[in-house]
């Protein structure tokens, strides 16, 4: 049995515009998400610190050049959400992560509170 993976209105957005390289590196590494779910770790998945949800994390990749994070969190159902996607090469660290963890925190907590 696989777990399930879905993905907020904004990620699916946004994922139509990375490029084939980073969405089929994507798609590998959410095919080890679906099989293992919240028992993929490192260097796979990492928690990611400083979220306002302890269970918010990342999936880690490189891909096309970049070094790609997509935060993803297991809801209520037990399904994986992926909330954002982004590539920290050449940025810094704490800027990366503060955007990347703000918006993946509002979209979640929209998802959370739609029931």
């Amino acid at each position: 049995m696989g777990w399930s993976i879905g993905m907020c209105r904004e990620f699916n957005y946004e994922l139509q515009v990375l490029t084939e390289v980073v969405q089929d590196e994507l798609l590998a590494q959410l095919h080890l998400l679906k099989h293992f779910g919240p028992a993929l770790g490192r260097p796979h998945v990492d928690t990611l610190k400083g979220s306002r949800h302890s269970n918010m994390k990342e999936l880690r990749f490189n891909a096309d050049g970049g070094v790609w994070r997509v935060a993803f969190a297991f809801d209520r159902s037990r399904s994986a959400l992926l909330l954002v996607a982004g590539d920290k090469a050449g940025i810094n660290e704490r800027r990366f992560y503060g955007s990347l963890i703000t918006r993946a925190d509002e979209r979640f907590d929209r998802h959370l509170s739609r029931g």
